[in-house]
């Protein structure tokens, strides 16, 4: 029972730091998303064509940052014995770049300059690390934490399910539940992350990093009890 609580909270917060992450720095820098790094380059693709912004090539360095980002956090998943150490390196750099942007003066979105760049690009290496997480741990969360659209395929097929069975398939009612925190929590990151993106610019970056601290303290916490529980 505890194991399955730490999943939900665990997923709970992945989810709503993912999002707000991808939303803020997308509401507050330039449209770039730190989270889903492809989508930047559907964001690139329309810039480019629509010849309106002579930086648009910049969007496409985060995915060589993300990339070193994930190898990084897979090199230290290899040599570390907490495999929630990348939660908390991933705070800490959350933390940092949220600190630099007030530092900077990134408030209530700020004129674009390289500095504002610099900023999103540590969300985006601190993103990388969430993105190995997922995929070095899967089973530590109920699905990927960053993207969403194989969750939402994965809860229409699940809902198909309980339709057919007039909603009496536990399987499928427990899998419902289990997307619906998946989807439900990134949702409302997207939508913090926007609020307070507008409000507070990329300085809002504190916000993801300290929960994820937070989520990091639990997780280690839980680990112990149960370990001395066994013991």
């Amino acid at each position: 029972m505890e194991q399955k609580q730490n999943i939900w909270f665990v997923t709970l917060i992945l989810t709503a730091i993912a999002g707000y992450c991808d939303t803020i720095t997308f509401v507050a820098a330039d449209k770039i998303f730190s989270a889903h790094v492809t989508g930047n380059f559907i964001v690139f693709a329309y810039q480019l064509v629509k010849g309106s912004d002579n930086d648009a090539w910049i969007k496409l360095m985060t995915f060589p940052v993300f990339i070193i980002s994930v190898m990084i956090a897979g090199r230290i998943a290899d040599k570390v014995v907490n495999k929630h150490y990348l939660l908390f390196f991933e705070g800490l750099i959350l933390i940092a770049a949220g600190f630099l942007a007030y530092l900077l003066g990134y408030i209530q979105n700020q004129e674009i300059t390289w500095p504002m760049y610099l900023v999103v690009m540590m969300v985006v290496f601190a993103m990388g690390f969430q993105n190995a997480y997922g995929k070095l741990f899967a089973k530590d969360t109920f699905g990927p934490t960053t993207m969403m659209t194989g969750n939402v395929t994965q809860i229409s097929l699940d809902l198909k399910g309980l339709i057919i069975s007039r909603f009496s398939n536990v399987d499928y009612l427990e899998n419902f539940k289990r997307g619906a925190i998946t989807i439900g929590g990134f949702l409302a990151g997207c939508i913090l992350g926007a609020y307070i993106g507008k409000l507070f610019g990329l300085a809002g970056i504190l916000v993801p990093g300290i929960a994820m601290v937070i989520c990091y303290l639990y997780t280690k916490s839980s680990a112990k009890e149960t370990q001395s529980q066994i013991g």
